[in-house]
């Protein structure tokens, strides 16, 4: 795909519901931009998926939408496989929408936990001790607690990332504990990634972002596998939307759920 048809993708994705952010397709074509495929019939484009490589050991699947005119015609099955032959033989992941989770499986995916969509409302809270702002973090720090809560490392699309959207860490005796990212979205904002140590931390973090949405629709991706996540949405009022199932071809990775109370995309992980 070239930068435009990501977008067109991702247009199609708000169309679906999924509410994707105002710059993602910047950070995301920078990730991998050989992992996006658009799905042509003449000149007309009518699917895509996101078949993106994090290293040499994952690929993560997203964006796969065929356009409802074209659907139930196989178009949707070669976009799908020409996906699987360019992340080859790594473990395989994706975010799954229910209705869809027995065509995974016969693809030899399978669910390890679940992501829940929550909405709330963003609002004015006091910074607590602690809370930096995310640029005041040396990028290398970073990039190595990042990558203890994600399935590699993620340079250019990190970089990326925070380099669009406002952030926060959270610092004590100068080591990192936890970060937070916000960015606005077709509808409102999402908070993501969102990873602490503690879940004190995790709400420091939490309601700094949410202060930059105020009176604005806030959404967060939290893993049922950690039920402080799930506590930090709904003590803040916030609504389930929709959930989804995170599948994995092989063994899921030793990620430390308990550590993550925000997914950073469903579109790519």
């Amino acid at each position: 795909m070239t930068p435009a048809d990501l977008e067109l993708a991702l247009d199609w994705a708000a169309a679906e519901g999924w509410n994707p952010g105002l710059t993602d397709a910047i950070a995301f074509h920078q990730t991998d931009a050989q992992g996006f495929l658009m799905g042509h019939i003449g000149d007309q484009p009518v699917g895509s998926i996101a078949a993106v490589r994090y290293g040499d050991r994952y690929g993560f699947l997203g964006i796969y939408i065929v356009q409802p005119q074209w659907r139930g015609r196989g178009y949707g099955m070669q976009l799908w496989q020409a996906g699987l032959q360019i992340l080859g033989d790594r473990t395989l992941a994706l975010d799954g929408v229910l209705a869809q989770v027995d065509n995974y499986q016969t693809f030899g995916f399978k669910t390890a936990h679940h992501h829940i969509r929550y909405e709330g409302l963003g609002e004015a809270y006091a910074k607590q001790a602690g809370v930096v702002p995310l640029r005041d973090i040396p990028f290398t720090t970073l990039l190595d607690y990042d990558t203890q809560h994600f399935l590699d490392r993620r340079p250019t699309f990190l970089q990326a990332w925070i380099g669009l959207n406002e952030g926060y860490a959270f610092l004590e005796h100068g080591q990192l504990l936890g970060y937070g990212v916000i960015r606005a979205t077709r509808r409102g904002f999402k908070l993501g990634p969102l990873f602490a140590d503690r879940p004190a931390i995790a709400q420091a973090l939490f309601q700094a972002l949410l202060t930059h949405a105020i009176g604005q629709p806030v959404f967060l991706d939290c893993p049922d596998a950690n039920p402080e996540a799930i506590a930090l949405a709904e003590t803040h009022d916030m609504k389930p939307m929709f959930t989804c199932a995170r599948m994995y071809t092989q063994a899921p990775p030793p990620l430390p759920l308990s550590n993550i109370f925000g997914v950073t995309t469903l579109e790519l992980g």
